[in-house]
């Protein structure tokens, strides 16, 4: 099971740590980056960029998780999520999450009019099938913020809607084309895993590494004796087909002219690659019951019956409590320790969000929307009760097999072959191997 983006580009190799050749071993830096992702790899490109000192390391290799499931839209339309922050926080906090989003974007076509990963600029749509109040909630959310947006009533989806929200000269790309030219010259050791955190310092597989910063990027966050991240997110996972089809006037029944996701989070994404069709859904809690693939399949044989399945994967995605992902000091009072994470399936703009809010707060410099992604606002908002009551169930529940992270159960997911953790997300091969964190080891099966 591999998507598209690791079937069509390869990735450079970086020796680990203690074969890195630039650097000795138990060597001081500036700024210790831990998590190879997109987030990790964006942070360490504007800090070589700033002449900043750093170090990135990944447990793995670079880009092993969820930057290559993704599905690679680069948009600040992040579903209806401008009403819920306008009433929420305020058009003040609605305005910087848009502004900090709109920014990256801009970020992203500056950096690829030099690099070639298929950067194209689509309109991007959420629609609904039936909560047609919803779609305008959204645009007088975005009126009163005075931000452009329009209402559409056809959207060229085999579906039918009550119309869709549209955001105008939103983009996609190949993500791993895009790293494979942005990784060159960084400073990165793979295969480099840590194992303790101290005061300034990261005990790794490799040797002790000592930094006056250390940004944990490393999707679910590690560390969990600060910032009470167990309880501010669950994990989520969404599945992915590509159709083709064999001849052109099949083919151009895959083509959809733009980008379209629908406002209930168990609803469908849609959109193009070259001459396939991505489509998106079968949502579900990690460690759950859903759709998955099948539920894919069943649409395409439905709407595209002459398509085929070319390729196949699954994403998973830290949701948060409010929708906004944390990014900023790890906790209130953890000086030089910071954290991107809980991007809330839209990790292509908000790993750049987070790399330039890092990176100013490495160099003392404000960054105008800091404040709307602080990861020490309020935990009061209900999804919290939920996340508690589901911890708390499982770790109740009977079972041998148990997460090595906080305990809990671990259930078996037929369809990947893999022991999922419906508390946090931690996910194992039939074996034990560790395949997504927040757990940091594997498990004895």
């Amino acid at each position: 099971m591999e998507s598209i983006w690791q079937k069509t580009q390869k990735l450079p190799s970086f020796g680990s740590f203690s074969s890195n050749k630039s650097k000795k071993a138990n060597q001081k830096y500036d700024v210790l980056i831990v998590g190879g992702g997109l987030a990790g790899i964006l942070c360490a490109y504007k800090m070589q960029q700033a002449g900043i000192d750093y170090l990135l390391v990944e447990a793995d290799e670079i880009c092993g998780g969820m930057t290559m499931n993704t599905t690679a839209k680069i948009t600040s339309q992040h579903r209806l999520i401008y009403g819920d922050i306008l009433e929420r926080y305020g058009v003040e906090r609605a305005r910087m999450y848009y502004d900090a989003n709109e920014h990256a974007l801009d970020d992203y076509a500056r950096l690829c009019e030099s690099i070639e990963c298929d950067f194209e600029r689509k309109d991007s749509y959420v629609y609904s099938v039936d909560h047609p109040k919803k779609l305008l909630r959204e645009l007088e959310a975005l009126e009163k913020m005075g931000r452009p947006a329009a209402f559409v009533n056809d959207v060229s989806l085999p579906i039918e809607t009550v119309g869709a929200v549209k955001f105008e000269l939103q983009a996609q790309f190949h993500p791993l084309k895009f790293v494979e030219r942005l990784v060159q010259n960084l400073n990165i050791a793979e295969h480099t895993k840590v194992k303790e955190f101290g005061v300034h310092t990261a005990v790794t597989n490799h040797g002790t590494i000592f930094a006056d910063n250390i940004i944990i990027a490393t999707h679910f966050p590690i560390i969990n004796k600060h910032g009470m991240y167990f309880l501010k997110m669950y994990q989520n996972r969404s599945y992915v087909i590509a159709l083709q089809a064999t001849n052109h006037q099949e083919r151009e029944a895959l083509q959809i002219n733009g980008m379209y996701v629908d406002e209930n989070d168990k609803g469908m994404s849609f959109r193009n690659y070259q001459d396939m069709l991505l489509l998106g859904g079968g949502a579900h809690r990690t460690g759950k019951s859903g759709g998955k693939w099948q539920e894919l399949e069943n649409f395409a044989a439905e709407h595209y019956p002459k398509a085929e399945v070319a390729y196949r994967w699954a994403a998973q995605d830290c949701i948060t409590l409010d929708g906004i992902p944390y990014i900023g000091a790890y906790a209130k009072n953890t000086t030089g320790l910071y954290v991107a994470t809980g991007f809330n399936k839209w990790g292509m703009t908000s790993a750049m969000v987070a790399a330039e809010i890092l990176t100013n707060k490495i160099l003392k410099k404000h960054t105008p929307y800091e404040e709307v992604f602080d990861p020490s606002r309020s935990m009061m908002h209900p999804q919290l009760v939920c996340n508690a009551l589901e911890a708390t169930c499982n770790l109740l529940t009977p079972s041998t097999k148990r997460c090595p992270h906080m305990g809990c159960a671990l259930k078996w997911n037929k369809e990947e072959n893999s022991w999922d953790c419906a508390c946090h997300g931690s996910r194992f091969t039939e074996a034990g191997k560790l395949i997504n964190n927040p757990a940091c080891d594997d498990k004895d099966m």
